[in-house]
């Protein structure tokens, strides 16, 4: 696969997670179209609305470093679940304003992969469009 190192990647970043209550890890790695990287894993609290998911801490971090969705080529989102997953609700709402509608998701569980895209994610998304 073209882009198995942004899963390596990806996975080194799951090594970082913070999930001391689901037990469930997700690490996230964004590519940018001039090369760079950034990772992110989910971080939990007891007070779980305050808990951030690995791919929002990827695709903020990249938006922290001055990058936007023209900006962005890719993101991987893995997770050590028995089955592949795909992001939560939020995030997907989060990606679908923060990534191009092509901007290629690679799903892995180190079992299992995909690619997608946020159409695939999430038809019929609430965005911008909807608030003129």
């Amino acid at each position: 696969m073209k882009y198995q190192f942004l899963l390596d990647e990806a996975f080194k970043a799951m090594k970082n997670a913070y999930a001391p209550y689901s037990h469930y890890h997700v690490g996230s790695c964004v590519l940018t179209k001039d090369g760079k990287q950034f990772i992110g894993a989910n971080i939990e609290n007891a007070s779980f609305g305050a808990t951030n998911c690995g791919e929002r801490s990827a695709i903020f971090a990249a938006y922290s470093h001055g990058y936007r969705k023209n900006d962005i080529e890719a993101i991987a989102i893995v997770s050590d679940g028995d089955k592949l997953a795909g992001p939560c609700g939020i995030c997907r709402q989060v990606l679908s304003e923060l990534l191009n509608d092509d901007t290629l998701i690679l799903l892995s569980n180190g079992k299992e992969e995909a690619i997608k895209t946020i159409d695939d994610l999430l038809p019929m998304r609430f965005t911008q469009e909807d608030l003129k």
